[in-house]
């Protein structure tokens, strides 16, 4: 019997080390959030835990200090409240869904900086996409669901 040889070509690529970050030229971790109809464009990088969302502070942007708390839950499941400077735009929906977006948007973003940081996020749930919309309005109903008014006469 005859050995038959197989020439490897090697011109394959090297694969990048999937726990390098993905930076740009700043240093800094892009990502994009979702939720209901708002979308985050969020931009992280090392500092002192500055964060500004469409140019103003998040005080300023986000008055109730509920939507500023979800905002802030994912530095507070990884440990590093104040260790990251955050530029966020937003655009969309009302202000709930936007915090929702930011909250997506910076979770998918610290795990671009650091994969080590995956694990807590994605046992938190601010990895997954809340996918929830309105229901649209059918024909025939006040709205979704509600219907007129019953009159007998």
């Amino acid at each position: 019997m005859e050995e038959i040889n197989i020439k490897e070509e090697n011109n394959i690529e090297p694969k990048l080390d999937s726990n390098e970050p993905k930076l740009d030229s700043k240093g800094r971790a892009y990502a994009t959030g979702k939720r209901k109809n708002s979308t985050a464009r969020v931009w992280i990088k090392k500092g002192n835990g500055e964060i500004k969302v469409n140019g103003r502070t998040i005080t300023k942007y986000f008055v109730r200090p509920v939507l500023r708390m979800v905002i802030n839950q994912p530095f507070e499941s990884i440990k590093s409240e104040n260790n990251f400077d955050t530029l966020i735009t937003v655009k969309g929906g009302g202000l709930s869904g936007q915090a929702g977006a930011i909250r997506h948007g910076i979770s998918k973003a610290l795990c671009i900086y650091d994969s080590g940081f995956r694990a807590p996020l994605k046992k938190s749930g601010f990895l997954t996409r809340d996918s929830r919309v309105v229901e649209r309005k059918k024909f025939g109903l006040a709205k979704a669901r509600r219907s007129y008014q019953f009159s007998k006469r």
